[in-house]
């Protein structure tokens, strides 16, 4: 597994992968393990298929979103014309969605600060009259998501950020270059970077769009530097990889691989599944149907899967362009939380167990967090399936004479039996549905538990 911080005392970094990749990752993030992800700009207002809308009417057109632009809008329309149609009437001064992510049992939030069409949900002075300010909603939505978020909520507050723009002519004009040129980094992109961390102060930096040039392009590892040596977050701040063409999984901070990836065995390194309840888009679709929504036992079984194996989840939520958190994200937001009140104990700062998950029952994948004692361990079974035979047989722990098995959630310890070198048959109560610690997933806490 990758370093974690203990300490805020840390050498100046140089930038260079070899010392910007020596800093360990900030305690509080791997004890996190869940976020909430958030796509919202003028893609919105069309929502019609993605947040990549534009481009896939100008850029490389869809024949479906080129029919539906044909049918529905006048001739001479642009999509600049949508941004006067981002209204945000129902944000409500961002009151409402801190409450809701606060309710989902996430430690932390990163909201989409600019995408790839170049739209700041911020005043950026080197975004003129395409920002929130200046066209659209006429508020600072990155400022005041982040004072609700700090001051009704312990979440860390953190911003992504499209590093390139499709259709931003200095963009386009280095990439003519050959990236020979570095006008749209100079003037563009990192006075961005550095207006979002002097402004609002992210614990997380969430870059995205690099793939297309290399970080000497970007001058990343520059950039990287200075958030780690000089910034007002040097200390707690937490990247991801996405850094420059090539640089995705090798190098930066926690790393993506790419989106939705869930590798399902250990990783070395701390890595982030960033996915979406949406299983087709990270903003708002009107014409998504229900069967488009991941169900409540879908998202939990991808988040335990990713927790077993190092990582953490930042699940996506994308909303409408009127502001209002649609009832089907909200609700698998609150029985996400309603679940992590039973069963946190066995994520929140939990360590992946020498094994992931069990050889002999389907569906069970382990977390563990050390004992006091230091010889063995408290591992925590998630149980995908009720067993239904009135016995969950596991194959990998090995008890110990102080071995205790309790179900979170629900009092008393249970029965067991061991097998013969290690494992055990957990004996199931009859437990009334009106009486089960909660629904959807289950957690059996198995102490000392032998290394």
């Amino acid at each position: 597994m990758c370093q974690i911080a203990t300490s805020k005392s840390a050498p100046p970094y140089q930038p260079t992968w070899a010392s910007l990749d020596s800093r360990p990752i900030p305690s509080w993030y791997d004890e996190a393990k869940l976020g909430i992800f958030i796509h919202w700009g003028v893609f919105s207002v069309p929502s019609f298929s993605s947040e990549w809308f534009w481009y896939d009417w100008k850029g490389n057109p869809t024949p479906a979103i080129v029919e539906f632009m044909k049918q529905n809008y006048k001739p001479d329309f642009t999509y600049a014309d949508f941004a006067n149609q981002f209204s945000a009437e129902f944000f409500q001064q961002a009151s409402q969605w801190a409450d809701i992510f606060n309710s989902s049992g996430a430690k932390y939030i990163v909201f989409v600060s600019k995408h790839h069409e170049g739209y700041t949900n911020w005043p950026s002075k080197y975004s003129f009259s395409w920002n929130s300010v200046d066209v659209g909603p006429n508020i600072d939505i990155v400022g005041q998501l982040m004072n609700a978020t700090r001051q009704r909520t312990n979440l860390k507050f953190g911003l992504y950020h499209s590093m390139f723009e499709w259709f931003h002519p200095l963009y386009l004009a280095d990439k003519q270059s050959g990236f020979k040129t570095q006008n749209f980094v100079n003037q563009k992109t990192l006075p961005e970077l550095y207006e979002i961390v002097n402004t609002y102060k992210p614990e997380v930096v969430w870059s995205d769009g690099d793939w297309e040039a290399n970080d000497t392009y970007w001058k990343s590892k520059e950039y990287l530097a200075w958030l780690y040596n000089d910034s007002p977050v040097k200390d707690t701040v937490v990247v991801n990889d996405r850094w420059g063409k090539g640089v995705q999984c090798k190098h930066g901070g926690v790393y993506t691989c790419g989106d939705r990836f869930n590798p399902g065995v250990l990783q070395k390194h701390k890595w982030v599944n960033a996915m979406t309840i949406d299983k087709y888009s990270w903003g708002f679709r009107r014409n998504a149907k229900l069967e488009d929504y991941l169900t409540i036992e879908e998202l939990l079984q991808t988040f335990v899967t990713t927790v077993s194996c190092g990582g953490n989840m930042l699940m996506n939520v994308g909303p409408p362009s009127h502001g209002h958190i649609t009832p089907i994200y909200e609700e698998r937001l609150r029985q996400m939380g309603t679940w992590l009140k039973v069963n946190g104990e066995g994520i929140y700062a939990s360590k992946p167990w020498t094994y992931q998950n069990d050889t002999i029952t389907a569906g069970v994948w382990y977390t563990m967090k050390k004992s006091k004692s230091g010889g063995t361990a408290d591992v925590y079974a998630f149980v995908f399936d009720w067993p239904g035979s009135g016995t969950l047989s596991l194959g990998l722990p090995k008890v110990s004479p102080a071995t205790v098995v309790t179900l979170l959630g629900f009092p008393g310890n249970l029965n067991y039996h061991t097998q013969s070198a290690q494992g055990l048959d957990i004996e199931i109560p009859a437990i009334p549905v009106n009486k089960m610690p909660c629904q959807w997933m289950w957690c059996f806490k198995i102490t000392a538990v032998k290394n």
